[in-house]
């Protein structure tokens, strides 16, 4: 079985002059991978992130290394609706307007349905869906306003197609998120706005380490064709396929990120 890590691919510019909101982007996950590769491919963005002090350090650091100008940050808890309006309502303060949405901002956790709390099961379904719901619906107030079209990019994920013990309340809401896709791309396509997702099964990175046992993990990897987890920017890769001019006709459309075979 193959675990040979993937080469990184430079940035072509694919994003040059856009402006997008990449939300749940402090730190090293899909996030923080997604941002990193918007500014290679030229975009200027808006990062958000519900842990300030991360988010700050994340600005901070990206703004050294591609320019000031090209990045800024507010801290956003996508539960909290008057967060989330002050979220888009920055994007075209600050740059005029918006072009790209990324919603990220995602919850997971493992427990066995009959033990599960409604705190579990109503906390992981109001960041992972009800935040997707209110930024798209953000998004989309916006794009209608400025009537030049624009790009939602969901995160979902496997789990929203494939059973797992102890992750209804995660798999639900990733269902949710692929189903509330689908139905914001026909909506969406009056206002020339193009809502696609993609569906990642095992990128990891740090914080994933720290709230998954080894054992899930080791048994998640062995699922994968190549042997090995996918790097968060290998995920980063396909958002931006998808938040560029390559998929100009796919809309309501959920990519699998992944090489699972089981």
């Amino acid at each position: 079985m193959r675990n040979d890590r993937a080469q990184y691919v430079p940035g072509h510019g694919l994003l040059t002059g856009r402006t997008a909101v990449i939300t749940a982007a402090a730190g090293a996950g899909i996030g923080g991978a997604t941002a990193r590769r918007f500014l290679e491919e030229g975009a200027r963005i808006l990062v958000s992130d519900a842990h300030a002090r991360r988010l700050k350090e994340t600005e901070a650091a990206l703004a050294g290394e591609f320019g000031a100008g090209a990045v800024t940050a507010l801290p956003c808890d996508v539960t909290d609706e008057t967060q989330v309006q002050a979220l888009f309502d920055r994007a075209v303060q600050e740059h005029g307007g918006l072009d790209i949405v990324v919603n990220n901002a995602g919850l997971g956790g493992t427990a066995a349905l009959a033990d599960m709390t409604d705190d579990q099961w109503s906390r992981v379904l109001d960041v992972t869906l009800n935040g997707t719901f209110r930024c798209t619906r953000a998004a989309l107030r916006a794009f209608r306003t400025s009537g030049r079209g624009g790009v939602i990019v969901n995160n979902s994920s496997v789990a929203g197609w494939r059973a797992q013990g102890g992750q209804a309340h995660y798999a639900a809401a990733k269902a949710g998120v692929m189903a509330l896709t689908r139905c914001a791309a026909v909506e969406a396509a009056e206002y020339g706005v193009r809502v696609n997702a993609v569906a990642p099964s095992l990128a990891m990175h740090p914080h994933l380490v720290k709230v998954t046992s080894a054992e899930l993990l080791e048994e998640l990897t062995a699922r994968e064709a190549f042997g090995r987890h996918a790097e968060p920017w290998e995920v980063s890769n396909v958002i931006v396929f998808l938040a560029g001019d390559y998929s100009s006709y796919l809309t309501g459309e959920v990519l699998s990120v992944s090489s699972q075979h089981a």
